[in-house]
């Protein structure tokens, strides 16, 4: 579904990806797993077009979207859930989530689609009516989700989920991130906690200053020492 060629993407003079390649293959859930400065938000951030790489390519379905705008490569199914949730506080969840269908104009799938996202999300359907910005963190988390499914995404881009929320509620949304991958969406995951990342995913990649030193299937990662002493706090 997806395929990253050694993209180099700067901010400024700072380059911060150099040479990321990396797949995705549809119905997986791929990880990438790295310290803080690594350069995974700027990864997703690529693929999204929130940023342009000035090297390499990005294929989706065999099409290169390195340089598309961000509203064109949402048009083609790729949704991203940014770092920090970023809903609009001031509007009702209701109008958040219809936000995230901002360029379909399918009324009926829209409201289909709202529906579901209320199946998934039963707390966001009680508080329809309520300002975002009134809601816990992980009400926010769900609601950031729920606003990226109403773009219906072949692929969902997912960057650290479980920041600044208790052990409980991550729980609860990595059970709803499985979920919508067993529904029928592919994902890419950013995640700081490792452990968790790889117990949900198929494959991972680690990155480290802006490059990929491994690959493979999550379950082998994540016995490799050289993981297991970096990310997931062994000795």
């Amino acid at each position: 579904m997806l395929k990253v060629e050694e993209i180099h993407t700067y901010y400024d003079h700072i380059h911060a990806l150099k040479g990321v390649s990396l797949e995705i293959r549809e119905g997986e859930i791929v990880c990438l797993i790295g310290s803080n400065g690594a350069g995974k938000s700027t990864t997703l951030m690529t693929i999204s077009g929130v940023l342009h790489p000035a090297r390499g390519r990005v294929l989706f379905d065999g099409q290169d979207i390195a340089h598309r705008p961000a509203d064109r490569i949402v048009g083609l199914g790729i949704c991203q859930v940014p770092e920090g949730r970023r809903i609009l506080p001031r509007l009702s969840v209701a109008d958040n989530l219809e936000m995230g269908a901002f360029l379909r104009r399918d009324r009926e799938g829209i409201r289909q689609d709202l529906e579901k996202v209320y199946e998934l999300f039963p707390v966001l359907a009680e508080r329809r009516r309520q300002q975002g910005g009134t809601l816990s963190g992980g009400e926010q988390q769900m609601l950031a989700i729920g606003r990226a499914l109403m773009g219906r995404p072949r692929l969902l881009l997912l960057d650290e989920p479980s920041l600044g929320l208790a052990p409980i509620v991550v729980e609860k949304i990595f059970g709803i991130i499985q979920q919508i991958n067993r529904d029928g969406t592919t994902i890419l995951l950013v995640e700081q906690n490792a452990n968790l990342a790889l117990g949900v995913s198929d494959r991972a990649y680690v990155l480290e200053t802006g490059r990929v030193t491994l690959s493979g299937p999550s379950r082998e990662l994540a016995h490799d020492e050289r993981v297991r002493k970096a990310y997931l706090g062994e000795q």
